[in-house]
């Protein structure tokens, strides 16, 4: 019954650790998009520009991307695998595009979102996540009314202005209602 004991308490200590192992991992780079929260219509392109700085005391390199970007949006990641440096040193950033994200010219107007992650990690061949950025796209302006609803609008507001009047009128002259 001992033995029993002893093995429990150590599967559910080493249980811990592992788990505290997992909670204390953070991010070891930070991205900073400039706006992440952008607005299109059909065929637009939006760039979203990053500042990424590098949080930890060690070197991080960039050995790639996850991507994702819901449905019609599509996520361009070449700005990001083109342009930015394979590492960054303690306390070094680098400002320029992240992605891009293209909207299709039929694109029904609402609200979308996604995220980019960059892989990588303290080795040229590392593949962790070393920060994440979240995005939002709103698509479609304002609904602007057909001159046809304009029209009827103002038909209406004719109509109470008329009867307004006759009201006035009525109760200045009393007289002239009986008629």
């Amino acid at each position: 019954m001992k033995t029993l004991n002893h093995t429990l308490t150590l599967a559910i200590t080493t249980l811990c650790f592992l788990l505290a192992a997992t909670m204390a991992k953070a991010d070891s780079i930070s991205i900073n998009l400039i706006s992440a929260t952008q607005s299109g219509n059909g065929g637009d392109i939006l760039s979203f520009d990053a500042t990424v700085t590098n949080t930890s005391g060690a070197t991080v390199y960039f050995n790639g991307d996850n991507t994702f970007a819901q449905t019609p949006l599509t996520l361009d990641d070449s700005p990001f695998l083109n342009n930015y440096p394979l590492l960054l040193d303690p306390g070094n950033s680098y400002t320029g595009v992240l992605f891009n994200v293209d909207l299709p010219a039929l694109i029904p107007s609402g609200s979308y979102s996604g995220y980019f992650d960059i892989t990588g990690g303290t080795t040229a061949t590392s593949s962790d996540i070393v920060g994440t950025a979240e995005f939002q796209v709103t698509v479609g302006a304002a609904t602007i009314p057909e001159p046809s609803s304009l029209l009827l609008l103002g038909t209406g507001a004719f109509g109470l202005l008329g009867i307004a009047q006759t009201r006035i009128a009525t109760r200045r002259n009393p007289l002239q209602s009986r008629r």
